[in-house]
């Protein structure tokens, strides 16, 4: 029987784990954390948790126009606030209560499923002691030895830090550390605006903060599709979210109840927490992976092949500790990649043109495969369309305003390339056409689908439609 040890039990460990159970292998993981990871514990589980009450608050804030009304409570007497208030708040405790359990309750859950699968599960941190051997430190004390014929390194990230602007957890936060506010903050200043930093600059100002959004770049979410980012920085504006775009932040420093940032061409910028958004770096430090040669970039990322393999024979890497693409989704696939690989199941190689992802703000912002920019940079020939929601009647029925649906085309085959929607629920909505990146479906056959009416995935048909006239 095969050994299989993996290191790290978040999505790149336990879906490896349970293929190499399905296999046949005898399998153990060290997980230092708990089951799922940062994914579940501290990531994707509690942040999309977050947006989905988020989510709730911004369907009440834009129901007007269909007739909802939310009761109002003007303020007046001692302590008027000279305006209004609404009926209609965010219990933050409560909101942080719920997604903590929740993903301790979804970690429970896989660490259960593995069980069952008969995986063994080491609480401890492993490091490597040579390429077939892995050494798991206890978490209880002591040391346990774990002869191995294939190993699976799948450490995961952890969030930057700067030097100037280290995170105390109360006033100065990472990602991680939000879930232990009990109060809203007042004004949250979130300096970076990639993907984590607009989903929190998102969350909270749909939850009721006042929000500054520090870009060093010259828009906000500058990796994903421009037109997507520009319909995103249209709401943020309208929602009252202050962009502070080509703005450097070099320092935070907190007093007993506020944050003062202070910017690289000297602006401060003042409020009542501030969340760093700054990036990630890999835990691959005190692995032992020189030792069993195992290649690291410079950034200190395991570098891997297309199945997973690292220079070192039998070494295996998933996750945010390759720096591959860092979704929970691509580690997961990286791990069953890696373990139908080394076991001698059919596999093919990860393809990161069939990728799918999501930006989980208001709206959502997802994508598949070729980009806008790679089009625009000369990288490949494409037909586009753009659909925007306006035109749809769903849309217009629902009260949505802002999004589209972008396909790409081959001009000659009309084979589908790629493609991006933004709308609430897009992670849903990008599905038909990620089926049709991975199948190589024409718009011809994307166009002759039949969707409900009336939908919003109407106007994926309808991009492929015009796309077929074309």
């Amino acid at each position: 029987m095969t050994a299989v040890a993996i290191i790290g039990g978040g999505p790149g460990g336990y879906e490896a784990a349970l293929v190499a159970a399905q296999l046949g292998a005898e399998v153990t993981v060290v997980d230092t954390d708990g089951i799922g990871g940062s994914a579940v514990l501290t990531d994707c589980v509690p942040s999309k948790t977050l947006v989905a009450t988020a989510d709730r608050m911004v369907e009440v804030a834009d129901s007007g126009e269909l007739g909802v009304r939310v009761s109002q409570q003007a303020a007046d007497g001692d302590g008027a606030t000279g305006g209004s208030v609404s009926g209609v708040g965010v219990d933050l405790g409560a909101v942080n209560a719920r997604v903590v359990g929740l993903a301790q309750a979804q970690s429970a859950d896989t660490a259960r499923r593995l069980a069952r699968d008969g995986v063994r599960l080491l609480a401890g941190r492993g490091r490597l002691d040579g390429p077939h051997r892995v050494v798991a430190d206890l978490t209880g004390g002591g040391s346990e030895s774990i002869e191995a014929d294939v190993v699976l390194v799948a450490t995961g990230a952890h969030p930057r830090e700067l030097a100037s602007a280290v995170p105390d957890g109360e006033r100065i936060l990472t990602w991680t550390q939000v879930y232990d506010l009990d109060e809203l903050p007042e004004r949250l200043i979130v300096v970076g605006s990639g993907v984590t930093g607009a989903e929190f600059a998102s969350a909270y100002d749909a939850l009721g903060s006042d929000v500054v959004l520090i870009s060093s770049r010259d828009r906000v979410l500058p990796g994903q599709d421009a037109d997507a980012a520009a319909v995103l920085e249209g709401v943020f504006s309208r929602r009252g979210v202050t962009v502070l775009p080509e703005s450097r932040a070099v320092a935070a420093e907190r007093s007993a109840d506020a944050v003062l940032v202070t910017l690289a061409d000297g602006r401060e910028v003042a409020g009542s927490h501030c969340l760093m958004a700054v990036g990630s770096i890999p835990n691959t430090a005190g692995l032992g992976l020189q030792q069993a040669g195992v290649a690291v970039d410079d950034g200190g990322y395991i570098q891997v092949d297309r199945v997973s393999r690292t220079s070192a024979r039998g070494i295996y890497a998933a996750g945010d500790c390759t720096g591959v693409l860092m979704l929970a989704s691509v580690a997961a696939m990286q791990g069953r990649t890696a373990m139908w690989h080394a076991l001698g199941d059919a596999v093919a190689p990860l393809d990161l043109t069939t990728v799918s992802s999501n930006v989980f703000t208001s709206p959502e912002i997802a994508t598949v495969g070729w980009t806008q920019a790679m089009l625009d940079a000369g990288e490949v020939d494409a037909a586009v369309v753009n659909l925007p929601l306006a035109t749809n009647a769903r849309a217009k029925m629902s009260g949505i305003h802002d999004g589209f649906v972008k396909v790409f085309c081959r001009p000659g085959t009309g084979i589908v390339m790629g493609g991006v929607v933004v709308a609430p629920q897009a992670s849903e909505l990008i599905h038909p056409i990620a089926l049709a990146v991975e199948c190589r479906l024409t718009v011809d056959q994307l166009a002759r689908a039949f969707t409900v009416y009336p939908s919003l995935s109407g106007s994926v048909a309808e991009a492929a439609r015009r796309l077929r006239r074309r």
